[in-house]
């Protein structure tokens, strides 16, 4: 009786080892075609995400107050400043028009001289989390 389980084990493995071989599962070659505008649009996403980051940076405020006078000041500083970036804060209950992306303290103050030229009560800061 031991033996014909043995067999018929033995037989199972056999079998199985036979198909298994048989099996193509991972075989297929996959090719993945990808439209070029995303390769476009991933682009403008890291230009955007570089843009906005906010704890290592330097930035100049230009306005503080309401959002209709914020986007006014945004599209005129975009006019007057079209190579540094400039975006719109809101923090509780105000929006901010924060603009320039520096690195370093002096590349702020560098362009801190020439906005105060065009805006009034401008601010270098440093903003936090």
């Amino acid at each position: 009786m031991k033996t014909l389980t043995v067999r018929k084990i033995f037989l199972s493995l056999v079998i199985l080892n036979i198909w298994s071989s048989y099996l193509y599962a991972q075989d297929q070659k996959v090719t993945v075609s990808q439209d070029p505008k995303f390769e476009q649009l991933l682009n403008e996403k890291r230009k955007i995400n570089a843009s906005l980051t906010v704890n290592d940076s330097y930035k100049i405020q230009i306005y503080n107050g309401g959002s209709e006078n914020a986007k006014k000041y945004l599209n005129d500083f975009k006019q007057n400043f079209s190579d540094i970036d400039a975006t719109i804060v809101f923090n509780t209950p105000n929006y901010k028009v924060w603009v320039g992306n520096y690195k370093t303290r002096i590349d702020a103050e560098r362009s801190l001289i020439d906005i105060k030229k065009k805006y009034n009560n401008v601010l270098l800061i440093k903003p936090g989390k």
